[in-house]
């Protein structure tokens, strides 16, 4: 009986194949990679979406300001030609007045 005591110590437990095991490690490598990948595209989708987002207000804002710009210059042009009207006006009355009062 103590044979088979000997016996039954020394056994060793099943253990898996080391190639198996490197196998294992490799696939696990891989899904943690893929994981990781499918973590980077959705991050890289929220930024896009807030870049796309955040251009098309800017693009809204942008086109506001044209639009003032342009109601801004039609308004200058709008001056301009009052003022040269004016001083049109304010030569002729220049020269009325000259030849009613100032004449030889």
């Amino acid at each position: 009986m103590s044979v088979e005591k000997a016996d039954t110590a020394t056994v060793v437990p099943f253990a898996p194949n080391k190639r198996d095991q490197n196998m294992g490690d490799v696939d696990q490598s891989g899904q943690h990679i893929v994981a990781l990948l499918g973590k980077a595209a959705n991050k890289t989708k929220a930024d896009c979406a807030r870049a796309m987002d955040l251009a098309h207000k800017l693009t809204l804002q942008l086109r506001a300001a044209e639009d003032r710009v342009r109601d801004l210059e039609t308004e200058a042009t709008l001056y301009r030609d009052r003022a040269v009207r004016a001083e049109d006006w304010l030569q002729h009355i220049h020269k009325e007045v000259e030849q009613t009062f100032f004449r030889n």
